[in-house]
């Protein structure tokens, strides 16, 4: 689904991200992990094109994304749920949403939102509200649910638990393994490092812009050196 090789980005003069290189197949779930710092959200606003790659090569699908811009990385099957959300407070839900089918067609749009709606029964209830009244949970839905409207192969989220109540974290994730069932492959950044592991097949630790571990869950788990030095376990 996505290779990528010696990925190196940043913004300006800084490097935020090393000649990073992983793959991830369909249907598989990757964790993303590392301090804050470390390039995990440089890493998927690099994928997304969304700041300069410097060098490396974006291969999604079979094809050559690294020079393209993100309108056209999501027609080859790539979307994010960025951090912070990033909904658009001013606008209602359901516009939220079309906005994120911007790039597809009229009757793709409806059956997304469709989707979306038997996602999050939540966001269908109140479509017609301001997403800015919306509660931080329902938010997080919404990010979701806009990324979801383009039918991505790969989708790259951002820290999805960040300040939310763990019924809301449990909803949003339930959602996210039910697309990974369905095929969609995830990159997942994730500040609750136990609740990534519990979800994800794989791991990549990044420190300071570079690739400090990659390998199965499993691999990670059994490795004392990770565990206590970058995953906070004992």
């Amino acid at each position: 689904m996505l290779k990528v090789t010696g990925l190196t980005a940043g913004y300006g003069e800084l490097i935020a991200v090393r000649d990073f290189s992983f793959s991830v197949e369909k249907g598989e779930i990757l964790a993303l992990l590392g301090a804050n710092g470390a390039g995990k959200s440089s890493t998927l606003l690099s994928l997304m094109g969304l700041i300069k790659q410097k060098s490396g090569t974006i291969i999604a699908d079979s094809a050559d994304i690294s020079k393209l811009t993100p309108e056209a990385r999501i027609r080859h099957g790539i979307a994010i749920v960025p951090e912070g959300r990033r909904i658009f407070p001013d606008l209602s839900v359901l516009e939220n949403l079309i906005v994120g089918g911007h790039t597809v067609s009229k009757s793709k749009l409806d059956h997304g939102i469709n989707t979306v709606f038997g996602y999050f029964q939540r966001l269908k209830e109140r479509s017609g509200q301001l997403a800015g009244s919306l509660s931080g949970g329902e938010q997080q839905m919404l990010a979701i649910g806009r990324a979801l409207i383009s039918e991505p192969k790969l989708l790259l989220v951002d820290e999805l638990s960040l300040g939310l109540m763990p019924k809301i974290v449990d909803e949003c994730y339930a959602v996210l393994q039910q697309l990974n069932r369905n095929g969609t492959a995830i990159i997942l950044v994730e500040q609750n490092t136990e609740r990534a592991l519990a979800v994800a097949d794989n791991v990549c630790i990044l420190e300071a812009g570079n690739l400090n571990f990659t390998g199965s869950i499993a691999e990670a788990q059994k490795d004392s050196r990770i565990l206590h030095s970058f995953l906070g376990q004992e």
